[in-house]
């Protein structure tokens, strides 16, 4: 799938929020998309000057994503589906709702990925079959790094044909990691990968703080701790080794680092960070139920 084809697609978002950000400016500040084939909607013009300024189209209406467009990311909060979704029935009653909406799109022919979390590919299909017949459903679960080029995708398929899935793969691909998963995994690897850049922020911030109590200053200790993430990150995923195997071999024996992380274990860091991800994934599967 070549570059010159990604640019010749038209690719919509519906909500204009921190996700479409991530995903919209990571694929085109990468050159990857055109922006002058992305459309955005939100419902409000706050957010609009940041999407003209990528050269894309930005509208305060729904039905000019949908018509215009023929993958459509949902990027709406989970509970405001259902009013994203009424700007829909126009089309399955036939209504053209852009007079410059090429006939042979039609709205069968649209693929939908969702980014919205807890909610299942059976209810994404359940609701999208009530306007259009056998829609194509990609459901995604990203993380803001994208934006960089840096992010994780996990994402499953209903209805979707194989072209739907190479397109997904390469599009995500190209800012950062992706993997087709399980639908069943989404939610505990989202734990993870959706909710896990918050809680390195947090550790880049713990770890900055240490330093400027120790009279590092503030601008320095944040470049340094961010930087030390970004390293021991590359270094499992380079080398392959167990980041135990990783940490043990920066520890010696006596040494600052074992005796920085005993205090790390005494404090309970580890089953910290453990319980931050299954508190982000039981939240997710309470999301799920309410769906």
């Amino acid at each position: 799938m070549t570059e010159q084809y990604l640019k010749s697609i038209k690719v919509g978002f519906i909500g204009g929020g921190n996700m479409a950000c991530a995903i919209g400016a990571g694929l085109i500040r990468k050159g990857i998309l055109n922006p002058d084939n992305v459309w955005i909607s939100s419902r409000t013009n706050r957010t609009h000057e940041f999407w003209r300024d990528l050269g894309v189209h930005p509208t305060l209406k729904n039905n000019e994503v949908i018509s215009n467009c023929n993958i459509i990311f949902l990027t709406v909060k989970p509970q405001m589906l259902d009013d994203a979704l009424e700007t829909l029935k126009s089309l399955q009653q036939g209504q053209e709702i852009s007079n410059e909406v090429p006939t042979s799109i039609k709205p069968d022919s649209k693929l939908f990925i969702s980014v919205l979390a807890g909610v299942t590919l059976d209810t994404l299909h359940t609701k999208l079959y009530a306007i259009i017949n056998f829609p194509k459903i990609i459901r995604a679960m990203p993380n803001t790094p994208m934006m960089i080029g840096e992010g994780i995708t996990i994402y499953s398929s209903k209805n979707a044909e194989a072209k739907d899935l190479e397109l997904v793969d390469t599009l995500f691909s190209y800012i950062g990691m992706s993997q087709n998963v399980p639908e069943n995994l989404i939610n505990s690897i989202g734990g993870l990968s959706g909710s896990g850049p918050a809680f390195a922020y947090l550790v880049i911030e713990a770890l900055a703080d240490g330093a400027v109590k120790m009279g590092v200053p503030r601008p320095m200790a944040t470049k340094f701790a961010a930087q030390v993430l970004v390293g021991a990150g590359k270094m499992v995923l380079e080398t392959g080794r167990h980041p135990g195997q990783l940490k043990d071999e920066v520890c010696s024996a006596g040494g600052t680092t074992i005796t920085g992380v005993h205090a790390m274990e005494v404090r309970g860091v580890r089953g910290s960070l453990m319980n931050a991800v299954e508190a982000a994934v039981n939240k997710t599967n309470e999301l799920s139920k309410l769906k």
